[in-house]
């Protein structure tokens, strides 16, 4: 993914107003991210521990969409994979993130959901550049390369579902 700013991150929301893109809390630390290990921009956010965003290239644009999520009631042995990119997690690694649809849809309470990253570190769990806390990645016959398409093609799906 090409480093973004943040006024780039606060134009590409499709499911919020314009004002509440230039509310949303943007991560302090662009200029640090691994943008080349990166397939999106997911943050939470710290003053909102309900909400997280997400921002990913489609085609010659960007896309940001704005997630809430329940923190997760599951007990200590619960295991859940992300829809993503496949990692498992234990205690709440994995939530179900809603996003409101664009456009009438959204204004009129429909929403999309999907069982992602707590965190939306996908990208660096399957480069191995980040461990899950306490599960694993399963072991895969997949290529990396291969993996990524798939991870892309996942999160392409949930944007699709949601635009329509």
């Amino acid at each position: 993914m090409r480093p973004l700013s943040e006024q780039d991150i606060r134009n590409s929301f499709i499911n919020c107003s314009k004002g509440e893109a230039k509310r949303l809390t943007v991560p302090r630390d662009l200029g640090e991210r691994p943008w080349g290990d990166l397939d999106f921009l997911g943050w939470r956010d710290p003053g909102a521990p309900d909400r997280s965003y997400l921002v990913t290239e489609r085609g010659d644009r960007l896309v940001g969409v704005a997630l809430r999520f329940q923190p997760a009631q599951r007990g200590f042995l619960h295991r859940s994979m992300c829809s993503l990119c496949l990692t498992t997690h234990l205690r709440g690694g994995v939530s179900l993130m809603t996003a409101r649809k664009a456009g009438t849809a959204g204004r009129e309470g429909n929403s999309v959901g999907l069982y992602m990253c707590t965190d939306l570190a996908c990208s660096l769990y399957l480069r191995g550049k980040k461990a899950p806390e306490t599960a694993a990645r399963f072991e895969e016959s997949l290529t990396l390369e291969e993996q990524i398409a798939r991870t892309a093609g996942n999160l392409s799906a949930f944007l699709d579902k949601l635009a329509a």
